[in-house]
């Protein structure tokens, strides 16, 4: 059987396969027009990029921007360290960000740029997968797209300085490649710019993050439906697992420790993961609304409908079993119904049974899958095409009510925090304790900063240090100086009783400020860092006379406390 693509001036195969191999053929035999393609890839890409660059610095800098900018502020071995204290993830996009600030500086703009394109052609890509799977189908692919575009999720860590954006941009790279070369006509070698395409994007997604591990689980599922591929193919993964191997031994070294805050699967964190599938909201990013609600519910309706359009039109041939068995993953729908099933499936599977993964954010990998797939039912050929286009519109609409109201809104909003520092200053903020109360420091003393955990100090830092306030404030917790921008990742460490009477002693004032601090209902680690936050507090509210607090943000709040004598 041959499973080409039927390109121009190629002479028509003696039997093409259906789904993914039947490819995308000019309708009515006549070539489409470059400009078409052009704007169907590119009307996607334009709107990505555009919700993305909106009021793109308009939100606070947070706890993992921060530290960001301060593991690509490093150099040399220091930088590699960094790097290596992360386990590897995001390996790719440190480096990028690492010469961008080198470059550049260190302007939220800059630093969040990377993942405006990132988007924007995550979009394009999600299009041009549209065209490829479903016969240069100019609704589908241009919904696709579209529907890429307007995701609350991808908006936001497309304003991210985090590899998320980038991470997805090359998974769903990898899926276009992999499509490429599957629907090559079977008498000929796969592409080979096609197959080094999906080798690369590969590779790339997995420096960018650890959990494209998943989606290379559905693109093996799909690969068994096109065994004469499987060479070709495999022998790309195993180099790319060659090459990973650096990773592999970073993550190791690592181990699980860095993802001790990951809570355990409840039903808030399955509802979280739910929303962002949907593109319904970002919890606890963002507040859930009523338009969360009705997102979540037709966009879980209509991913449904799209599946069952799948096993209803997938190719039952028959007499052999194997055929049969594998005939469905051969239908057009089957590429994003794998893409969205597998991996959910798998990340389902591995946190119930004890893995810390991080669901939520996993999703944001299968959200090109549920475009695709919302896509392809709303264009269904049952429907009038009006109607789909109606459709569509609706769906983009509703997704726009939930994207419109998070621009500069900051859930964690550290920018605030130091600013409230920075004004209250040193003994001058004495009117900023108790109700009333007076500190004990004179004109000429200053105040001291301390954070708990000390990744806040990431964060609070990359407002202050180039400010004159920054004269005003000394760093006790971490003690290293404004001037060095230094990474603070998951330190939970207070000092000891010895340490901490030094503090008090040569601090009239001091600030404590606290963020990610640990949760009740969190991990054991979670739980043991909390009480030992509560300890410090309490053994400073027991040395100073007065004490005020200040909290900022809802997601993650950032508590100020400000003792005085």
């Amino acid at each position: 059987m041959t499973t080409g693509l039927l390109t121009p001036g190629a002479s028509a195969p003696p039997e093409p396969a259906p789904g993914v191999a039947a490819g995308a053929q000019p309708r009515g035999g006549r070539l489409v027009r470059p400009l078409l393609l052009v704007l169907v890839v590119g009307v996607p890409a334009v709107l990505a990029a555009a919700l993305a660059c909106y009021q793109l610095g308009a939100r606070s800098v947070w706890l993992d921007e921060s530290a960001t900018v301060a593991i690509a502020s490093q150099h040399g071995a220091a930088l590699w360290h960094a790097i290596a204290h992360d386990g590897g993830n995001m390996l790719i996009y440190y480096l990028l960000e690492h010469a961008l600030i080198g470059a550049f500086g260190g302007a939220t703009w800059v630093i969040r740029f990377p993942s405006v394109l990132a988007t924007a052609a995550t979009a394009a890509i999600a299009a041009g997968l549209g065209w490829r799977l479903f016969d240069a189908s100019r609704r589908i692919a241009l919904s696709a797209g579209l529907l890429t575009a307007v995701s609350l999720p991808l908006v936001f860590w497309g304003q991210n300085a985090r590899g998320y954006a980038l991470m997805v941009a090359f998974a769903t790279g990898s899926f276009l490649a992999l499509v490429v070369v599957l629907q090559a006509p079977a008498d000929r070698p796969a592409p080979r710019a096609a197959l080094l395409a999906y080798g690369a994007a590969l590779l790339g997604s997995l420096y960018t993050g650890l959990d494209t591990v998943l989606v290379v689980a559905a693109q093996l599922l799909l690969l068994a439906a096109y065994p004469q591929r499987a060479r070709e193919v495999v022998s790309m993964l195993v180099a790319v697992a060659v090459l990973s191997v650096p990773l592999l031994v970073l993550a190791a070294n690592r181990g699980q420790g860095q993802l001790f805050w990951v809570p355990a699967p409840s039903p808030a964190v399955l509802s979280q993961a739910l929303t962002t599938l949907t593109s319904a909201g970002l919890s606890p990013n963002f507040h859930e609304t009523a338009v969360t609600t009705v997102v979540c519910i037709v966009t879980s309706a209509l991913a449904l409908a799209a599946l069952l359009v799948a096993w209803r039109e997938a190719p039952r041939p028959a007499p052999a079993p194997l055929r049969a068995l594998l005939a469905p993953l051969r239908s057009p729908l089957a590429l994003p119904a794998a893409w969205l099933l597998v991996p959910m499936l798998l990340a389902l599977g591995a946190a119930f049974a004890g893995e810390p993964i991080e669901l939520a954010r996993t999703s944001v990998l299968l959200l090109p899958a549920v475009a695709l797939l919302l896509a392809r039912v709303l264009h269904d050929p049952a429907l009038r095409h009006g109607w789909g286009f109606a459709a569509v519109a609706l769906v983009l609409g509703l997704r726009l009510a939930v994207v419109l109201p998070i621009y500069g809104v900051s859930p964690e909003p550290w920018q605030a925090a130091a600013r409230y520092v920075m004004a209250v200053g040193g003994p001058t903020g004495g009117a900023a304790l108790s109700a009333g109360g007076r500190s004990g420091a004179s004109a000429g003393d200053r105040a001291c900063v301390a954070f708990y955990p000390q990744d806040g100090r990431m964060a609070f830092d990359y407002y202050v240090r180039s400010t004159p306030a920054a004269a005003r404030l000394i760093p006790v917790l971490p003690s290293t100086p404004w001037s060095s921008v230094t990474p603070f990742v998951e330190r939970y460490t207070v000092p000891s009783p010895t340490a901490l009477g030094r503090i008090v002693a040569r601090c009239p004032q001091l600030w404590l400020l606290a963020s990610h601090e640990g949760q009740r209902g969190g991990t054991a680690a979670s739980r043991h860092d909390l009480r030992r936050y509560h300890a410090l507090v309490a053994a400073l509210a027991a040395r100073y006379r007065h004490v005020s607090l200040r909290r900022f943000g809802y997601a993650a709040p950032v508590l100020v406390r400000l003792f005085g004598r």
